[in-house]
């Protein structure tokens, strides 16, 4: 059992159809990118996390504002191109991708499962978008007294007031948060 076996890097919402809308180039991505490679180093849990729906969206209810629209709209079923993993962070053997039907990493997945089945009690949060999942899978994870980190740099958002306030006033409240070369470094 390695150090950090009782800590996964949570990758959220980091697939084709969300990450395409912040994506200025292919660095936008890099700080997920050396989050994972850093952790996969350190021998930790990398676990990723997707929202996806069954065709025909049954998960979709009509009064969900978000998710509503969605359904009309027609893709992010759990087959389209736009819910897979992006490349850049691509998933290797044995590391769990978790499908969600709603905004919190926890929400209607096998998350909490996983976590269970592998002993974690740390988690180290990175995603798109931070007023979205992020806050979201915060807020649960406290409520179910994991120890958080979240990877500001390692986040992104729509937003950019909206990120800031979070990272820096909202997050700090229920979790350490740091940049991923701030979080390497304490992996030696």
């Amino acid at each position: 059992m390695t150090q950090h076996a009782q800590t996964a890097l949570l990758v959220m919402d980091v697939q084709n159809g969300i990450a395409g809308r912040y994506m200025k180039d292919e660095t936008t991505l890099q700080p997920f990118r050396l989050a994972v490679d850093a952790a996969r180093k350190a021998g930790m849990q990398v676990i990723f996390v997707r929202v996806a729906f069954s065709e025909g969206y049954p998960e979709a209810g009509p009064r969900n504002k978000m998710f509503s629209r969605l359904s009309q709209a027609g893709g992010m079923t759990v087959n389209d191109n736009s819910t897979q993993i992006h490349d850049l962070v691509k998933p290797q053997p044995g590391e769990p991708v978790v499908t969600k039907y709603r905004v919190s990493a926890f929400a209607g997945s096998n998350l909490e499962v996983i976590l269970r089945a592998k002993g974690v009690t740390n988690l180290v949060l990175c995603g798109i978008a931070t007023s979205g999942v992020v806050l979201s899978t915060v807020r649960e994870a406290a409520d179910k007294d994991y120890a958080l980190t979240v990877l500001k740099d390692a986040c992104l958002d729509g937003d950019p007031e909206v990120h800031q306030v979070l990272v820096e006033k909202v997050f700090p409240r229920q979790a350490d948060v740091m940049t991923v070369d701030e979080w390497a470094h304490t992996l030696v």
